[in-house]
């Protein structure tokens, strides 16, 4: 799937993330998840916020990719509920699009805000972004930044 990314334009992201999509729309859901994995990502899913609440813990994901809109709550409230054992790169994806949804987002932890229909082409850098600051988060310290106690 890789390769069909390619000829459509869309490159595969440099670093294999793992992803977690929380979209109660069937098509989108499907349609992102096959998205992702063409990328290289895998790419787990859920329907609700309730299930993105139990299951994301556990799932040892880099990033979430979460609607707004949820049948049983929004990916505000999902940010402000959620426990995780590490940071988590998230993206909020919504039909609202006005500033203070965008601020809303961002104050919610989200470091995007897409508006739907988006255009595909973002989430290939947006994925590297994320890529890169897990590499960095997890890159040993250079032996000049350790700090010596006397």
């Amino acid at each position: 799937m890789a390769n069909e990314a390619v000829r459509n334009g869309i490159a595969p992201t440099a670093g294999r993330l793992r992803v977690f999509v929380v979209e109660n729309h069937e098509d989108t859901r499907t349609l992102l998840c096959i998205l992702l994995e063409s990328l290289g990502h895998t790419a787990l899913s859920s329907t609700t916020m309730d299930e993105a609440l139990r299951q994301l813990p556990d799932s040892d994901c880099d990033v979430l990719i979460s609607d707004i809109g949820l049948p049983d709550g929004d990916g505000w409230e999902l940010m402000e509920r959620l426990r995780l054992p590490r940071p988590i790169y998230a993206i909020a994806m919504s039909g609202f699009g006005m500033t203070a949804d965008r601020a809303r987002s961002r104050a919610a932890g989200f470091r995007h805000h897409l508006v739907k229909p988006y255009g595909i082409e973002d989430l290939p850098r947006i994925l590297a972004e994320a890529a890169r600051e897990r590499a960095a988060r997890s890159a040993p310290l250079e032996p000049s930044a350790h700090v010596a106690f006397r």
